[in-house]
């Protein structure tokens, strides 16, 4: 009889489980979307539904918040520091996992270092960098930080997919009369991939959400990322809930269809990379 109602409860606890945690992850994203889209969104209150179905918000924050270039410019600069973060950390990581030289556990427990010392203590020295640099107010110069910021977790993380591949496989490709190119493009880089997928991710998001780098660096708005360009909407005694929502959908939504695109690559593991090599 115990065993009937352990299996009961398992069987009725884990979609209750499964749902809760459906219901407390998307609600919020429920609640931004609809807020969007609701004509009343100021006044909205506890309502759980919308009043009605509207566009004006969007047409918003594109006509008078110009958040059009926004976005182009939070592209510019997430897709720069996706190209750049993974090629400079992948060779990074080749070099830390494959090579030996001096210091080179020096150089993995710098990494990690960098990787916990808080933003927010970056903001000021970075800053006089770029300014020394003559590259604030720059979608280039705020490119290179976020290219910075996203280095050493990429590089602590590709290393363990590197160290991984056994030295076996390359050694299989040199004597097959493979040079070093056919065997990085052929075989190493393919076993990497999840890797790589994985901190470009990373890097996306940095580079995509980033505000407090992005706020201080920009003089000018038509520089502004679509981060900083929610905040206008943010008034000193009010808020514009509609805009804020609408543009929050907005920067929503290249995330999740980046993640859609390369999510299988996630899945497919070193096996699949084996098979390509």
């Amino acid at each position: 009889m115990s065993v009937r109602r352990t299996t009961l409860a398992s069987r009725v606890g884990l979609p209750v489980a499964v749902i809760a945690l459906l219901v407390f992850t998307l609600f919020p994203v429920y609640w931004m979307v609809s807020t969007a889209f609701d004509p009343k969104a100021l006044t909205r209150g506890s309502d759980l539904l919308p009043s009605g179905v509207t566009f004006e918000h969007f047409d918003f924050v594109f006509d008078r918040g110009n958040f059009g270039q926004y976005l182009l410019n939070s592209a510019i600069v997430g897709i720069a520091t996706i190209a750049a973060a993974a090629a400079l950390s992948l060779f990074a990581a080749i070099a830390v996992a494959r090579f030996k030289f001096k210091f080179r556990t020096s150089v993995l427990i710098m990494v990690l270092i960098v990787q916990m010392v808080p933003l927010e203590a970056l903001v000021i020295p970075l800053f006089i960098q770029m300014r020394d640099f003559e590259m604030l107010n720059s979608l280039l110069g705020l490119s290179v930080v976020y290219i910075a910021l996203s280095l050493p977790f990429a590089i602590w993380t590709l290393r363990g997919f590197v160290a991984a591949v056994p030295k076996e496989v390359e050694e299989a490709a040199y004597i097959d009369g493979a040079s070093w190119f056919r065997m990085f493009r052929s075989v190493l880089l393919p076993l990497v991939g999840p890797g790589l997928v994985a901190t470009s991710i990373f890097a996306f998001i940095t580079a995509w959400n980033e505000f407090v780098f992005a706020y201080t660096f920009m003089k000018g708005s038509d520089k502004y990322t679509a981060a900083v360009g929610i905040f206008q909407f943010f008034g000193e005694n009010t808020t514009s809930w509609g805009p804020v929502m609408a543009s929050s959908t907005l920067v929503t939504l290249p995330v999740m269809i980046f993640f859609v695109i390369v999510h299988r690559r996630l899945g497919s593991g070193l096996a699949a990379g084996a098979v390509k090599g």
